[in-house]
């Protein structure tokens, strides 16, 4: 095993901006899924969800996973509202992941597992051709910083699930090259390019990449669905994307964390291609085409 470099200073500023990022960003997602809440905007306007988002914006910048919130009671004073519209805030905030509810007992904050990230994310990508785009951007950045971790950090068992994942990916190929059912191949080879990227993003050793990368593995696999039509309206085949990944997998293999962001930073310009080609045949289509089931 490779024992873990010490950060330098730069990356240690990166990572404490990040984390105030995520924090702010989970707030404006909450917000961002609290308007869309229900059929109309009369229904995000009621006493509950205002209460639940003055309330989710008190647990993100004050309290720490496994705190408990006061009491219905107490909750209620607070606000100058009935004890039932407390309750349908918590149910809010318990079905966006945010609190974890015992009967009982005080509602208890969760470790963040992204749901309101996820969300949003899912929402931009489905509706906004732009969101695609905007998507990568953000991977361009996040990602070439996790194969560049991933290099000095990885250890045996966080290659081998790079490894696993890759495997699975050839392995959905050459059933498609046989003549399986192409979306069922195409489907699997997308949950396992998702899993490649999830996998680099946990031998990172970094925290909150991985959170990140958990929170954006639906979102990645619909945009997988949209690049690869850009894919192959430019010539290129899945070989060709395995292949890609295989220089970021030998680079963390090698321990050569330069190599490794510069191979990632490499297919995900791909990508971008792969996205302006696959929108424009679309005609600006805002939709992103469903997977199949």
């Amino acid at each position: 095993m490779r024992p873990i470099v010490r950060e330098k200073e730069g990356f240690e500023a990166w990572n404490t901006r990040t984390t105030a990022l995520i924090r702010q960003t989970c707030l404006i997602c909450w917000e961002a899924v609290l308007t869309r809440t229900g059929p109309d905007k009369a229904e995000a306007a009621t006493a509950a969800s205002t209460v639940a988002g003055d309330l989710a914006q008190f647990i993100l910048s004050r309290l720490t996973p496994g705190a408990h919130l006061p009491s219905e009671a107490e909750l209620a004073t607070r606000y100058a509202v009935s004890r039932l519209t407390i309750r349908e805030a918590i149910k809010l905030l318990e079905g966006r992941g945010l609190i974890e509810i015992a009967r009982g007992r005080k509602a208890k904050v969760r470790e963040p597992d992204g749901t309101a990230f996820t969300d949003f994310l899912a929402t931009v990508v489905h509706n906004d051709a732009k969101g695609v785009f905007d998507l990568v951007e953000v991977r361009l950045s996040l990602e070439v910083q996790s194969a560049t971790l991933a290099a000095k950090r990885a250890n045996r068992a966080g290659i081998a699930a790079i490894e696993n994942a890759l495997e699975r990916m050839r392995d959905a190929a050459r059933r498609a090259a046989t003549g399986e059912d192409a979306a069922a191949c195409e489907r699997d080879f997308n949950h396992a390019d998702v899993g490649f990227h999830e996998a680099v993003a946990l031998s990172s050793g970094n925290r909150i990449l991985s959170y990140l990368f958990e929170a954006m593995a639906g979102p990645l696999e619909e945009g997988f669905f949209i690049s690869r039509r850009g894919s192959l309206a430019r010539g290129q085949t899945l070989d060709a994307t395995i292949e890609a990944h295989q220089r970021v997998l030998d680079a963390i293999r090698d321990g050569n964390g330069r190599a490794a962001g510069e191979a990632m930073r490499n297919h995900l310009k791909d990508t971008m291609r792969d996205l302006r080609v696959a929108v424009g045949e679309l005609g600006g289509n805002r939709t992103a085409p469903t997977p199949s089931a």
